[in-house]
């Protein structure tokens, strides 16, 4: 059963949360028993192609979230709202989350970073009834002004500005924060001085929650093995050694067989000639 956003903000055990993009990967998830569903803007990387977060569209999110939800009725869905929905000011902002919301049927939007910008739309929002999940650390959508997708807050300037943006994202009226590729210790700070959850990837085991890429996770994705995640499955590999096997079959003149074939009475056919 779905859970309510007070639920999950007083949940007793780790909170699990696990990205997915489309119909299959929203059934897996839920059955799988994440207690939210992530519909990333990570799709960009792991399912459109791009090299980064920043060309993944409003519509994109939109379509694949709602997919996702047909296969995940009964999970909490969070989507991101991408690179340029939430940055040219609150009305924008709120035209694109309600898109999101009434045209996915998704809970919450996410949104990163913790500028005055960002926090008068994360108020907003909220004061309207839509959840927003707030995300500090490494922040994809603008990783080129971190210096890349590097780890966040080893330094004091950094530290301190991500521990002050947590701690504004839940006064804003954020229910919850991602914590992405920080130190564990600042993690574990930051977590003792929040109330409402932290979800963590890359950023240790004292979080109130985990998220990880379905890509990553299952061994799909084909780029260079990521720290902060861990490999439960290889179904990369797999899908590799299964095609080429019906390859192989199919050249050696051993698939389809009758197994895979119909049959017609022999009367029929013979009228046919």
């Amino acid at each position: 059963m779905k859970r309510s956003v007070p639920e999950l903000m007083t949940a007793a055990e780790p909170l699990v949360m696990v990205t997915a993009y489309d119909y299959p990967g929203g059934i897996h998830a839920e059955r799988g028993g994440a207690d939210l569903i992530l519909v990333g803007d990570s799709l960009g990387n792991v399912v459109l192609g791009y090299d980064s977060t920043a060309p993944v569209t409003l519509n994109d999110m939109i379509h694949h979230a709602r997919a996702v939800r047909r296969g995940a009725r009964d999970t909490f869905l969070v989507v991101d709202l991408p690179f340029g929905t939430y940055h040219t000011g609150v009305t924008d902002a709120m035209r694109a989350a309600v898109r999101v919301i009434q045209e996915t049927g998704a809970d919450a939007v996410k949104m990163e970073g913790a500028t005055p910008e960002v926090l008068d739309v994360v108020r907003v929002l909220t004061r309207n009834g839509i959840p927003v999940m707030g995300h500090v650390g490494l922040m994809p959508q603008t990783a080129t002004a971190q210096g890349g997708l590097k780890v966040q807050g080893k330094d004091e300037e950094s530290a301190r500005r991500t521990v002050e943006g947590a701690q504004a994202l839940q006064d804003a009226g954020a229910f919850a924060v991602v914590l992405e590729a920080i130190p564990a210790r600042l993690a574990r700070l930051i977590t003792e001085r929040l109330t409402v959850p932290t979800i963590g990837i890359g950023a240790g085991v004292h979080c109130k929650g985990q998220v990880l890429v379905y890509h990553d996770l299952l061994g799909l994705y084909e780029g260079e093995e990521k720290k902060l995640a861990k490999r439960y499955a290889e179904l990369g590999r797999d899908a590799r050694e299964a095609i080429a096997a019906y390859a192989a079959e199919v050249r050696a003149g051993r698939f389809p067989t009758k197994d895979q074939s119909f049959v017609m009475k022999d009367d029929v056919l013979g009228k046919l000639y």
